[in-house]
């Protein structure tokens, strides 16, 4: 909720800056595969968080990383005339890939229980596949539910912060993800239901 409410400022913030990205030949697309490599990386930093006690809080950092770099994506496709249709679903497509991949990372590594960490990448996909059902027929879902894509991320970085000083925190982190995901299709799914009923 709180990411979509707060796009237009962020928009409004950064386009300045970065609109010169494509005098130097990058492309929205370049950013969108980009930001997808990076969530490689941090998932890659969870696989190994045993080989150094910075590999956690560099897990976090990527993944905020990752975030910002989909955030600008399309905002240099905006400000630069590109919107394609193909951007679009690349984007779609990157953003579900990476969230996979994170999590499933953690899942690979131990740092969650088996279960849990199912949950959490399952609802955090079935949160997107809602809201693009939903708007395919005619229903909006712009700040429909408790955790979008952007809350997701920024509390799994808090978490994985956290387990730098306590282990135990991700594992907990990712419990209340999959809890927070699973009530977030719930609410977009009641909030499209009342609305094809006031049709």
């Amino acid at each position: 909720m709180v990411s979509s409410r707060l796009k237009e400022v962020f928009e409004g913030f950064v386009v300045s800056r970065v609109r010169p990205l494509a005098s130097l030949g990058v492309t929205p697309n370049a950013l969108t595969v980009a930001g997808l490599l990076v969530s490689v990386g941090a998932a890659a930093c969870y696989v190994y968080w045993w080989a150094g006690p910075l590999m956690l809080p560099a897990a976090a950092a990527l993944i905020l990383l990752s975030g910002l770099i989909d955030a600008i994506d399309g905002v240099l496709a905006r400000s630069t005339d590109s919107v394609t249709s193909f951007g679009g679903f690349l984007d779609s497509v990157s953003d579900r890939y990476s969230d996979a991949i994170v999590l499933s990372g953690i899942v690979y590594a131990g740092l969650c229980d088996l279960g849990w960490g199912l949950a959490a990448i399952v609802g955090s996909l079935m949160v997107s596949y809602a809201r693009a059902r939903a708007e395919a027929a005619g229903v909006k879902m712009i700040a429909v539910g408790l955790a979008e894509r952007a809350e997701r991320m920024v509390f799994l970085a808090l978490a994985t912060l956290a387990s730098y000083f306590w282990t135990e925190a991700l594992g907990w982190g990712v419990i209340a993800l999959a809890v927070l995901v699973q009530f977030t299709v719930l609410q977009r799914a009641a909030h499209f239901f009342r609305e094809v009923e006031n049709l």
